[in-house]
Formats: C-alpha cells, sequence, structure tokens
C-alpha cells in the first residue's frame, strides 16, 4: 500500500515551520525523523494533507547540559544521544534507548518524535514520565512547557495542538544518590513492549527518599506511581526482590488495565508487571547505595 498524496514543504526557521502548520487548519504533520508516521502513512492509517518537514530547521539537533536537566532537540536522532557523552548524566537513557526498535531505527528516529507519537507501549514516554521530564512546545501563541504528566494525554494523543511543535525535552539528570532500573518484555528485541517498567530510587543518607516506578504497555499511556512506602518497608530483609513482590502485585492490579490482546492477556501483563517491578525496583535500589546491581 502507498501512502495517500500529500503536500510537502521544508521550511528553514521554527516560526516558518509553525506557520506552515497553522495553514494546513488542522491538516498537517510534522516531520522529524519519520520512523513513526512513515509507517502510519504507508498503511493510510493517517492521511494528512501536508508533511512539514523540520529537518531544515537550524538548532534543532542539539544535546545540551542546562543546568540540572539535559536539553535534547526536537531532530536529534535516538542514535545521537545513545552515542553521546553528555547523556550519560540521564543513565536512564542509556538503559532505555537499546530496546527502542533497532540500531538503524535509531540511526534515523528522534526522541522527540518518539515522544510525539505517544505509543503506550514505547520506551521513551515511560522514561519521561518516569523522570518527571519537560517537554518544550512551540506555536501560534508562543512558547510553552509542559511536565510529561500533562505531555500524554492517551494511547497517540498528546497534549501538542495542531499548529505547533514539540521543539524540545529536558530530561533531569541523575542526582547522587539516584538509582534507575529498566526492563522489559516484549516479542521480539526491538518491538513494543508487552509489559515493561521504568523505575527510580532516590537514597539520601541509609533512607529511602523517593521511589518512582513508570509501567508502559499496560495501560494507554505511561502509568506513574509513587512507591516510596513499599521500597522503605521492603529494605532490610534478606531477599530485597521477594519482599517487594507482594507489594509489586498489588500494584500490578492497580496500573495494569490493558484489555489484553493476541500475544497477551490481562492477565498475563500484570504477571510480567509484578515480576519486572520487583526486580527493577530492588535494582534502582542496589545503585542507589553502589551496591552492584
Amino acid at each position: 500500500m502507498k501512502p495517500a498524496p500529500f503536500a510537502y514543504v521544508r521550511p528553514a526557521t521554527l516560526d516558518d515551520a509553525v506557520a506552515e502548520l497553522a495553514a494546513t487548519d488542522g491538516d498537517g504533520k510534522v516531520l522529524a525523523g519519520g520512523q513513526s508516521l512513515v509507517p502510519v502513512l504507508a498503511m493510510r492509517l493517517g492521511r494528512p494533507g501536508t508533511l512539514v518537514d523540520i529537518n531544515g530547521v537550524a538548532g534543532l539537533d542539539t544535546i545540551d547540559r542546562r543546568g540540572p536537566a539535559l536539553r535534547i532537540g526536537a531532530t536529534t536522532r535516538q542514535r545521537q544521544v545513545e552515542r553521546s557523552p553528555a547523556a550519560a548524566d540521564v543513565p536512564l537513557l542509556g538503559l532505555a534507548l537499546p530496546f527502542v526498535g533497532h540500531r538503524e531505527l535509531r540511526s534515523r528516529g528522534t526522541v522527540c518524535g518518539s515522544l510525539a507519537h505517544a505509543d503506550p507501549g514505547a520506551e521513551l514516554p515511560a522514561v519521561a514520565a518516569c523522570l518527571g521530564a519537560t517537554l518544550e512546545v512551540v506555536g501560534t501563541s508562543g512558547r510553552r512547557t509542559l511536565p510529561a504528566a500533562e505531555f500524554f494525554q492517551g494511547a497517540m494523543s498528546t497534549a501538542v495542538g495542531m499548529d505547533e511543535v514539540l521543539a524540545a525535552v529536558e530530561f533531569p539528570v541523575a542526582r547522587p544518590g539516584e538509582g534507575f532500573g529498566f526492563a522489559e518484555i516484549a516479542r521480539r528485541h526491538g518491538d513494543f513492549a508487552l509489559a515493561g517498567v521504568v523505575t527510580r530510587v532516590l537514597v539520601t543518607g541509609s533512607a529511602v527518599a523517593e521511589a518512582v516506578i513508570s509501567g508502559f504497555g499496560v495501560s494507554d499511556r505511561a502509568v506513574t506511581r509513587d512507591v516510596t512506602d513499599l521500597v522503605r518497608s521492603a529494605v532490610g530483609q534478606p531477599d530485597l526482590e521477594a519482599a517487594l513482590r507482594p507489594g509489586a502485585e498489588e500494584l500490578a492490579r492497580d496500573v495494569v488495565d490493558t484489555a489484553g490482546d493476541a500475544h497477551g492477556s490481562q492477565g498475563y501483563r500484570r504477571r510480567l508487571f509484578a515480576v519486572l517491578a520487583a526486580r527493577e525496583l530492588a535494582r534502582a535500589y542496589r545503585r542507589s547505595t553502589g551496591a552492584p546491581a
């Protein structure tokens, strides 16, 4: 199948890109890496009248450290981030990116494109949710920033308006005493996850100050929960992962609400989530204390 006919424009500035989108009256789509959009077009699941290619816009292909955050521009490729020394300040990106598609797809696909696509089974939206990333959107009304919790609104649905462009994302860099975990189960490496978890634990002194988990592939968007009390109650037990399991199973009943499909029922995904959650929370805690993961 071939895409439906569309117009193509390649503006040179972000203002021009916004103007081109506004001129389509809601019938335009932004093209950056195209790894999510092009298959949608090829299967005619989407038929935008105009593609606004932002790859010619200067200044969007950046990876910058800005204070306590790592800023990634809209056309920065996933592979660039994966290989960037600066990205080491956000360890979760290093853990998650090898599971995003395949190397060839990451060489073209963009971090912001994955976030804007908002697939419920994608890794990077869950990383953004777990870390509390901030997303910068530019449109005809100006520039605004949104926390990840407000940005993702459902399956393939975000707060980006029809005349707006996701210009950049800022991920908080790791603080001393923070540890992270990531795991997913997919039918094949590179596929979207049947179930996955992203975890973050902050230890100050010898106490657990904060613990957060985001699940993906289990609902219509990444689901985030504060699990500080759960981790605190399990720390000190001889087998931390086993001590976390009952709480993780209860958490799975709360967050896994997908109806299931041909690849896995709701019950199967709940079991996957519970196992991964206990394991990766334990791993994040060990990393936060400097112990072997």
